[in-house]
């Protein structure tokens, strides 16, 4: 079995890509703080995953092409960028709250620090597997 292509690895990889580009949407909104007539952006990605959890749509995992296939292959979910134009914030019309920026940005950090330590986490058993403990 191959732990790099295994779903689980996959799903991490892609989450980890949401929350790099959460960092930089985050950033570039608080960028523009001042910019008048300027709408903040967000990334969803959270609620797509767990949109496709509650369809039941996951597959079941198949040790033989014999096998009766359970579910129905589910594409992969890729981060999406929303951009909010329904409020207003400020009398240019930018709708950027620099406090609440800044506490999307320190959550999304402590989001990204954990699945770092996730990912390095599975390294270590996968390299404790190879080399075997001493």
């Amino acid at each position: 079995m191959n732990i790099l292509n295994s779903s689980s690895f996959k799903l991490m990889e892609r989450t980890l890509d949401a929350a790099s580009l959460r960092q930089k949407i985050t950033a570039n909104n608080i960028a523009n703080v001042d910019t008048p007539y300027y709408k903040r952006s967000d990334v969803q990605f959270e609620e797509l995953l767990q949109g496709e959890l509650n369809r039941n749509s996951l597959p079941g995992k198949r040790t033989h092409t014999k096998h009766i296939p359970i579910g129905t292959p589910a594409a992969p979910i890729q981060p999406a960028v929303i951009e909010d134009r329904s409020s207003v914030m400020n009398n240019n019309e930018n709708n950027v709250d620099i406090d609440s920026e800044m506490s999307l940005m320190a959550k999304n950090q402590l989001r990204y620090n954990v699945l770092t330590q996730q990912v390095n986490s599975e390294m270590q058993k996968l390299r404790i597997v190879i080399e075997g403990r001493k």
